[in-house]
């Protein structure tokens, strides 16, 4: 019997030759993937025109630090992009978390912001609205299609990279240049 193959805890890189609007040049934390139930993701390189400062300010919660407020907000996905994911290094237990490795949880609920918001949060941390999603199946077929590659998660990129420069820094890190790749993949 075959293993089933997880793609959680994976970086999903977008090929140069992906052009869907939502996903050209992104790269996505995998945070949960069953080949029979489907994937959940958030991406983690495309800053919204919105700072967690706005976000503290819908909530009715302030930032003890100005630096802290002017932090952007990403655009995890286009599904429910109503709906806030904190990304953070494992650590202090919050009501609603979602560990997807022993270094890296997803939360979702307001303590964890409201612990940002006082200084007090986790020590690496980002907020994305919204997430990506594949029903059963999809995402195998986008890999297979050339859409995608997957990468296990670099916590460098994940953390510490300014987001703008993410895309092209998981293909300099594989010694790529994504320029020269070809637009069409081969299946023998």
């Amino acid at each position: 019997m075959k293993a089933e193959t997880t793609l959680t805890n994976q970086l999903l890189v977008a090929m140069p030759s992906l052009e869907d609007s939502n996903f050209a040049q992104s790269v996505t934390l995998i945070c949960e993937h069953a080949p029979d139930k489907g994937a959940l993701g958030i991406v983690i390189n495309k800053p919204l025109p919105m700072t967690l400062g706005e976000v503290f300010e819908q909530m009715d919660l302030a930032a003890r630090e100005p630096a802290i407020g002017a932090q952007p907000v990403l655009r995890g996905g286009p599904v429910n992009r109503e709906r806030g994911f904190v990304v953070h290094r494992a650590g202090s237990p919050w009501d609603s978390s979602h560990v997807i490795s022993e270094h890296v949880q997803v939360t979702t609920s307001r303590d964890v912001l409201a612990a940002m918001a006082r200084g007090e949060g986790p020590r690496d941390a980002f907020v994305a609205l919204g997430y990506a999603g594949w029903e059963a199946g999809q995402l195998e077929r986008e890999m297979h299609d050339n859409a995608w590659i997957a990468l296990p998660v670099d916590e460098h990129i994940l953390f510490e990279m300014p987001f703008e420069q993410r895309w092209h820094a998981v293909w300099r890190h594989l010694g790529i240049d994504p320029g020269r790749m070809s637009r069409f993949a081969g299946h023998a």
